[in-house]
Formats: C-alpha cells, structure tokens, sequence
C-alpha cells in the first residue's frame, strides 16, 4: 500500500508502519476470536420480574467493511425478562465482540439483538445504535454532521407500542441521543393512540 501511494516504506516515519498497522488491525477485528459464551460467563440470573433493563450509551468503534475506515458512537439495549437477566457489565461486552469485526451498522444491531434473545430468552429486546461513519465523513459524500440510526426491535418492543414507546422515552431523556433532543411519544398526547 505504501508503495502505491508513492511513498518509501524504508524511510524512518514509515520503517516500522507495517508491523504497527498489522497490530492496529488484528486489535480492532479482535472480536472473531472471542466466543460469546465465553464473555458472558454463566452470568445469567434467575428473577422474578419482567421490568425493563435498560444500558445506554455504550461506546462502541467498528470498522466499514467497504472502505475499512472506522464507524463508531453509541448502542442503547434494553430486555424483558422473562426469568433470566444477564450480569449489566456483559451487555457492553456482547457489543464489544459484534463492534470488533468488519462489519455493517443495519448487521452489527441485529447480531447484538439477536444474541440477547437467544441467549436470555427474554420477552422483547430493543437496540439501537447511533453512528457517525468516517466513510461518509472523510470521503464520499463529505457530510460532517451525518449520523446514523439503526434499531432492532425483538418480541414485546415490536409486537407493543408501549413497551417500544416507553423504551424510546427512557432512551432520549436528558438531552442525550439523537439530535440531542427527546423523542415525543404520541402516547403523552393521546392515551388512546395505541
């Protein structure tokens, strides 16, 4: 690659880039060599209720399988359980092990939905990941400010508008997600809505 570019490999900045680039790569693609069972430990927990777990703002960097440039932000999942709940440190990593591959933002949301599902077997499962991608940042298109949202919605979170709305206002309040703003539910403006 460096020397398409019309650059010499041998020169000092550049003598050891190889080996460093290779470090970088096998780093940020780490995540084929881990097993999910393995990250979640046995840390799955009987209970007695079915409330909302929710964990937001989760930092995750992925790199675009198209153009190998990063895409990073934050993923937002909630669950229903149903009898089970998953230590709250192991949601962050079950993202971690998707994020850390060449991947798809629409792909990376529904493999971590879908490994919650299977793997608690709760009543719903909701994720939404909030990107900004350097491939339409710093090529292609060019626009600075683009963001994308992808969801996933499992079980109670597509089949109840509640549920999926009640998610929703948790998920924007406090100025945080995207736009900055709240999401309005119609369900504060009419009851009957849904």
């Amino acid at each position: 690659m460096l020397v398409e570019l019309g650059e010499d490999p041998a020169r000092d900045g550049l003598a050891k880039t190889p080996h460093r680039v290779d470090r970088a790569l096998r780093f940020l693609t780490s995540g084929y060599d881990q097993d999910i069972d393995v990250v979640i430990n046995n840390a799955l927990f009987t209970v007695d209720d079915s409330e909302m777990v929710i964990v937001k703002d989760i930092d995750f960097y992925s790199l675009c399988e198209h153009h190998l440039l990063p895409f990073f932000g934050r993923c937002h999942v909630a669950y229903l359980p149903r009898d089970k709940v998953i230590g709250l440190s192991k949601l962050p990593r079950i993202v971690e092990v998707f994020s850390r591959r060449l991947q798809v933002q629409e792909r990376l949301t529904n493999q971590i939905a879908e490994t919650i599902a299977e793997k608690l077997n709760p009543l719903g499962v909701a994720v939404v990941l909030e990107a900004s991608h350097l491939c339409m940042r710093m090529r292609g298109v060019q626009k600075q400010n683009s963001t994308a949202i992808t969801s996933a919605m499992r079980g109670m979170f597509r089949t109840d508008a509640r549920t999926r709305m009640e998610f929703l206002d948790l998920l924007w309040r406090g100025g945080r997600g995207a736009g900055g703003g709240r999401a309005t539910s119609a369900c504060e403006h009419d009851d009957d809505a849904f």
